[in-house]
């Protein structure tokens, strides 16, 4: 193998590939980059077993081959390469690297034992907008599970309804739910992917398409983003019933300014961290206020102008979740649903009908 690429290209390259590496496991291949160098392209492939990567990336190449390197040890070589050209070669699984100034060879191991893994899509994708899915997903990736005793959670669920996409994702505390419109069906039904992959999406900067094939089979979905190819496995079993736990019967609605609220929540959390969390919402005339004690700090309370349409009320909830989900909507007013102190909270934008927030009430001990 010999090539020359550039360095500023190779560094970008390396560091995203070098995310996949897994050095811990017990196979040591694992802990390697493949340096794959064909006719036409250059790719960087890296897998940990859950997730895969291959990175194309432009280079003058005189000859092919290819050449297993450790992820961690070309990382912090290249990144502290002068700017220019890179010569690589790869000798009796040896890789030789070449910059002004700079000469050296890096232990490899030959690729024969490297797991196969899928390098680009087949014909059978689904065409997004990045940014619309980036967008999408940061909307409801916060609210996946890290609970491992409940695998169904640690993912979020791609639901495909005709020229829709849904995705949910709960932690059994809290639920989010966001409509993507999608141009034409995408003969899918639903599938759910791990939250390790769902943050390589969100990692990405592209506004271009991200296209995405399931591959039922294999249990395997890969995402082609630009240059990347991007492939995990998928989460077996099945998703709660999210629909049947959001309330059809609304009794409370209230109307509050975003950042209001996000700041007298703040204020709460200071009194509410001693108390297991606990921010109280008493739902006023024309108000709403909200409050927090703390046998240790003390009590606050805050009183935020607000329409309010129905009973009034009283709710507890998690100061933690509220917090999150406000920093998510994008807004400048948040809808609040509520039927009774045991319910879950419905919480909206205004300006998002696709859009859908739920927050289990922390239940108050007598």
């Amino acid at each position: 193998m010999k090539l020359k690429v550039l360095k500023e290209d190779f560094a970008k390259a390396v560091a995203q590939v070098s995310r996949f590496v897994n050095p811990r496991v017990q196979l040591p291949i694992l802990g390697n980059i493949v340096i794959s160098a064909t006719k036409t392209k250059l790719n960087l492939i890296a897998t940990n077993l859950e997730l895969s990567i291959s990175k194309e990336l432009g280079a003058d190449i005189t000859e092919e081959g290819e050449i297993a390197v450790p992820g961690r040890i070309l990382n912090e070589i290249v990144v502290n390469l002068p700017k220019g050209q890179v010569e690589l070669g790869a000798e009796k699984e040896q890789l030789k690297l070449k910059a002004e100034g700079f000469v050296g060879s890096v232990a490899g191991m030959a690729t024969a034992d490297f797991p196969k893994i899928t390098r680009s899509l087949g014909r059978n994708y689904v065409d997004f907008p990045g940014s619309e899915l980036v967008a999408a997903l940061f909307k409801v990736a916060f609210c996946v599970s890290v609970d491992e005793t409940r695998p169904v959670l640690n993912g979020v669920l791609f639901l495909f309804k005709k020229k829709e996409l849904v995705l949910v994702a709960t932690d059994g505390f809290r639920l989010s739910q966001k409509t993507l419109k999608l141009t034409k069906e995408a003969g899918l039904e639903k599938v759910i992917l791990p939250r390790a992959i769902i943050g390589e999406i969100l990692k990405t900067e592209s506004n271009a398409e991200i296209n995405f094939e399931l591959k039922e089979k294999e249990n395997q979905a890969v995402f082609g983003v630009g240059d990347t190819v991007l492939s995990s496995r998928v989460i077996s079993g099945e998703f709660p019933n999210f629909e049947q736990i959001i309330p059809k019967t609304i009794l409370t609605k209230i109307y509050v300014d975003k950042e209001e609220l996000l700041r007298v929540v703040k204020l709460a959390s200071v009194f509410a961290r001693d108390n297991a969390n606990m921010v109280k919402f008493e739902v006023l005339k024309d108000s709403l206020k909200v409050s927090a004690e703390s046998a240790k700090s003390g009590v606050e309370e805050a009183t935020l102008e607000a329409k309010v349409e129905g009973e009034e009320m009283e709710i507890t909830f998690n100061y933690r979740f509220l917090e999150e989900l406000l920093n998510v909507i994008d807004g400048d007013e948040v809808a609040i649903e509520l039927t009774n102190t045991t319910s879950p909270g419905v919480f909206r934008d205004p300006k998002d009908p696709d859009f859908l927030h739920l927050i289990m009430p922390v239940k108050i001990q007598a």
